[in-house]
């Protein structure tokens, strides 16, 4: 990790920028990929299967393979996806939402009521490490909403195989219409429809670079997206009362997603960064993606302020995925934060615990998205429709403003919806 002393407020934009890796690149192939699955459909779709994912079965999951995926999951981690079911469930059905109709003037009612998105994609990165906790992150929100159609993709492994965990999470969530599909040409079946995958309304979930550069392609194409996920990251502000351990532990447990991953430590204690850099090296060598984890710290930062405030102010401008407050007076420091995904509070609240069990959603904005996006929640997977009802008195009430209003406009048409109803309400009043 680079070690920065106090650097100026000039410099934190330049130190808040994520690693780049051949954006353009990435966007020139993505966008090749999306237009020949466009043009082709399913034969796209089985052609860059075997080039990236080495397979050349059918896209669709069997129903054997639903069937039995449940047997080859071991008990005690079924019990665990169970208890994360349970806490995600309760945090995302309290977010419902009651429609209360407002009186905004005598006669003239407002309300909102919820609809779900119709159909809706679910992309699962499945490939080094098949994140079965995604499926609970996208498909609870979007059973709790009621959502029609939900169509879940995820990359098969080198056996043709979609992880059981996986499948087995994706029929506790009431899902089972599943591809063995990923990458960019699975966001592309999504945003087009072929001959076997549903085109949908709106995509979920997060991926690599080309998933993510797919995704935001997909926008030309009148879909919706959850948000911009891309590469994973965590910011841990830390004092000297923090455990090394506990620190280091947090920003591996980041590193260790991907090599474009960032981790970042600000701290007010120099000594801390010291004591943290010591139990990385020393946690490196128990961790089976340590090479990974390795590439991402080299593209890292441990940044020392004179002052918390500072740490505070410097996370803001960063707007971090993953924002892990470890300081003796933690809670105290919350009001300060203005820009992160998902907060995590005091010494026991590892990130790990929001990534799979605690109740909150971990598909969360990166690259400093999190200045103006919210991370997953329940409102993702719906509309608010609004609803308005005007009585004859709401009319005569707000009537002559609105025509008003629209003259100033020069809208003729829309004074005039306005003005013949005033005048079939007088017309009445008067017996005419």
């Amino acid at each position: 990790m680079k070690r920065l002393i106090n650097p100026g407020k000039e410099q934190w934009l330049i130190l808040s920028q994520r690693p780049q890796f051949k954006a353009e690149q990435i966007r020139t192939q993505v966008q090749d990929i999306m237009a020949k699955v466009a043009v082709e459909g399913d034969a796209a779709l089985y052609e860059y299967s075997r080039l990236f994912d080495n397979y050349q079965g059918d896209l669709k999951l069997s129903e054997r393979e639903l069937k039995e995926a449940s047997s080859l999951v071991a008990e005690p981690l079924k019990a665990a996806i169970q208890l994360a079911y349970r806490n995600i469930y309760s945090f995302h059905q309290a977010q419902q939402r009651n429609s209360e109709k407002i009186e905004t003037s005598l006669g003239v009612n407002c309300w909102r009521e919820s609809r779900p998105i119709e159909k809706v994609g679910l992309y699962i990165p499945g490939g080094s490490a098949p994140l079965f906790s995604t499926v609970l992150m996208l498909g609870i929100p979007a059973q709790i909403a009621a959502v029609p159609q939900k169509v879940l993709c995820s990359p098969a492994d080198r056996n043709g195989n979609l992880n059981p965990a996986i499948i087995y999470t994706a029929q506790l969530c009431g899902i089972t219409e599943i591809y063995k599909l990923g990458g960019a040409q699975a966001i592309a079946a999504l945003s087009f429809g072929t001959e076997t995958i549903p085109r949908v309304d709106k995509l979920f979930g997060p991926g690599n670079a080309y998933v993510t550069a797919a995704k935001q392609e997909a926008l030309n194409f009148g879909l919706a997206i959850d948000m911009p996920a891309g590469p994973s990251e965590v910011l841990v502000i830390a004092d000297a009362h923090a455990k090394p351990a506990f620190v280091a532990a947090d920003l591996l447990s980041q590193a260790e997603h991907g090599p474009d991953s960032q981790v970042v430590l600000c701290t007010n204690s120099p000594e801390l960064i010291e004591a943290v850099s010591l139990e990385i090296k020393a946690q490196l060598q128990n961790l089976s993606r340590a090479s990974i984890a390795q590439k991402a710290l080299e593209n890292s930062l441990a940044i020392s302020f004179d002052y918390l405030s500072d740490c505070i102010a410097f996370s803001n401008i960063y707007a971090p995925e993953h924002l892990i407050i470890n300081c003796l007076e933690a809670k105290s420091l919350l009001p300060e934060i203005q820009n992160a995904g998902s907060v995590f509070v005091g010494p026991y609240s590892a990130e790990s615990i929001g990534d799979y069990a605690s109740g909150t959603n971990h598909t969360l904005p990166t690259a400093a998205y999190a200045r103006s996006y919210s991370g997953l929640s329940l409102d993702s997977f719906q509309k608010q429709i609004s609803f308005q009802e005007v009585s004859a008195e709401g009319l005569r009430n707000i009537g002559p403003a609105v025509a008003l209003m629209a003259a100033a406009e020069e809208l003729s048409a829309h004074k005039s919806a306005v003005d013949i109803r005033l005048e079939s309400l007088r017309t009445a009043k008067d017996g005419i």
